[in-house]
């Protein structure tokens, strides 16, 4: 079971966005028309194999052509925000020089079309659609790629700057760096393993250049960035899983986490030999760790490390470790590896699911960070496989995805607490939980085989049909709507002398809370709005 949309409502501090987030190359299609220029992964997902049963990201969800019935899909579910990304190469085709008219037409069209609807636009720069001809040049190994895209977010920041409200410059670098340039899982497909280490400066430093050029076009949104966090939970109490989920943890999260908030790399990354090909110039530091005015995360589960083989040979100690040279052992693997979870509910992914690692990740996050800027829970989500209920007598369909509801309630609560006063991360300022995904999408690697979508998509008709956690966020909207009109109705009428208050708690719509001929009797916050039956 999990906590109904009413108590997880009265648990949602005022001014916290709802919202639900995409990515462009995963949603939109068209990818020839209105002078699209071809990306990298356009390429690799070309090749035979690259994606799971060949799946083709041509046609996606068709989002270009249907970008209004999905914001009216938005509009009535009520989110407060929309997370989307802006097309490189659909707005510079070969990664520099003008933009491209009718690439920015679209998004013309899709901004104005969210503020019509009463939705705030979240925008991110960059999400992992490098324009081939960067990719060609040596993509993110290559500084310039940088500058490139410090190049673009001033133009986005020229068309678009008047009209989003929040904008990402990069989403998960770590993603970026592992996959694409240390596993070859993504494009561009390269397997340099410890050599991949130049792609985290370039694109930090690529997030700073784009946070100079927003700064510079005096933006009015709010800018920040966001990458993936993943607990490090070592698999027993040895010592050496211990050192092995700390490394994995420096790899993982604090190589691009600590370089944007606290203006250096962490120490041991210095330290240990096998990070030996790792270059960062310090006069990049200041560019990097410019003040932002939000820090995205990206939470799915935990991740548990055990030491052991994972090409390398298994150290004795932190001081073996740091100063062993892995490159040199087992194709330069590393001597740990990622274990399971038996005793976990597994995603389709594969994922575990453990809502209390959320807790873990913002109080950790808030530990390491002093000044860290207020925390936007930019992603959060779960693919399980849906089944379609067909009601013959209506010729109506329903998608009951109680694991993917109770996925997003459990991690949400978890959040909400954890960051309520009191709670285990208290000093981390929440301000907001984005949905992955609004709609089932091309799943990178994985296709369309992984939906994690709000709103199912049938890939051959590109009917969208609601599942159950669509109308479950729907009724958490709406209840937290009702409760902040009760508040503001009951506020209003105490300010203007109609009513008397006898405040018992720390909270008027709190536990304790009674009130003269308003709230009488009612506790743990089951207060009815006002007007509304309870």
């Amino acid at each position: 079971m999990h906590i109904t949309a009413k108590d997880l409502a009265a648990l949602i501090p005022p001014g916290f966005t709802l919202g639900v987030a995409t990515a462009a190359f995963q949603i939109e299609g068209a990818l020839e028309e209105d002078g699209r220029g071809p990306a990298g992964w356009d390429v690799f997902s070309a090749k035979d194999g690259a994606i799971v049963e060949n799946h083709s990201p041509v046609t996606a969800c068709d989002h270009y052509h249907r970008m209004p019935q999905d914001v009216a899909l938005m509009k009535q579910l009520g989110v407060d925000s929309y997370r989307f990304s802006f097309a490189w190469p659909r707005i510079q085709p070969t990664g520099s020089g003008p933009a491209n008219r009718a690439g920015l037409d679209f998004y013309d069209r899709l901004l104005d079309e969210l503020l019509a609807n009463g939705i705030s636009p979240m925008a991110t720069i960059y999400h992992w659609d490098t324009p081939l001809a960067l990719d060609e040049a040596g993509g993110w190994m290559n500084r310039d790629t940088a500058y490139r895209l410090g190049e673009y977010a001033a133009i986005l920041a020229e068309a678009f700057g008047d009209r989003v409200a929040r904008w990402c410059t990069i989403n998960e670098p770590a993603t970026v760096s592992t996959n694409g340039y240390s596993l070859g899982l993504h494009s561009p497909g390269k397997e340099l393993l410890l050599g991949a280490f130049p792609t985290v400066h370039h694109q930090l430093l690529g997030h700073g250049l784009a946070v100079q050029a927003l700064r510079a076009a005096k933006v009015p949104g709010e800018i920040g960035m966001t990458n993936v966090y993943s607990p490090m939970v070592p698999n027993s109490i040895n010592p050496l899983d211990r050192i092995s989920a700390g490394l994995m943890d420096l790899a993982q999260n604090r190589l691009y986490a600590d370089p944007v908030l606290t203006g250096k790399y962490p120490d041991l990354i210095r330290a240990a030999k096998f990070f030996s090909s790792f270059e960062s110039p310090e006069e990049d530091m200041d560019i990097i760790s410019q003040p932002l005015d939000f820090y995205g995360l990206n939470y799915y589960m935990p991740t548990k490390v055990a030491v052991g083989p994972g090409g390398g040979a298994v150290p004795a100690s932190m001081a073996e470790a740091m100063g062993s040279d892995l490159s040199a052992a087992g194709n330069g693997g590393t001597p740990f590896h990622v274990e399971t979870w038996p005793e976990a509910d597994i995603t389709a992914y594969g994922w575990p699911v453990k809502p209390e690692y959320m807790a873990v990740a913002l109080k950790e996050m808030g530990e390491r960070y002093p000044n860290l800027p207020p925390v936007i829970l930019t992603e959060g989500g779960a693919s399980f496989e849906d089944i379609i209920v067909r009601d013959k007598s209506t010729n109506t369909k329903f998608i009951p995805d109680e694991r993917r509801l109770k996925y997003l309630s459990d991690h949400l609560e978890a959040a909400l607490r954890a960051t309520a006063p009191g709670g285990e991360a208290e000093s981390v300022d929440l301000r907001g939980y984005y949905v992955w995904s609004l709609l089932d999408n091309f799943e990178w690697s994985a296709g369309y085989n992984q939906p994690f979508g709000l709103l199912h998509v049938d890939f051959e008709t590109l009917e969208r049909t609601p599942k159950a956690s669509y109308f479950w966020f729907q009724e958490l909207i709406e209840e937290r709507d009702l409760a902040a009109a009760a508040t503001a109705a009951i506020a209003e009428a105490v300010a203007g002398g109609d009513v008397e208050v006898d405040v018992l708690g720390t909270d008027v719509l709190g536990t304790d809370a009674v009130g003269s001929g308003v709230v009488d009797g009612a506790s743990d916050g089951d207060v009815p709005a006002l007007g509304a039956s309870a």
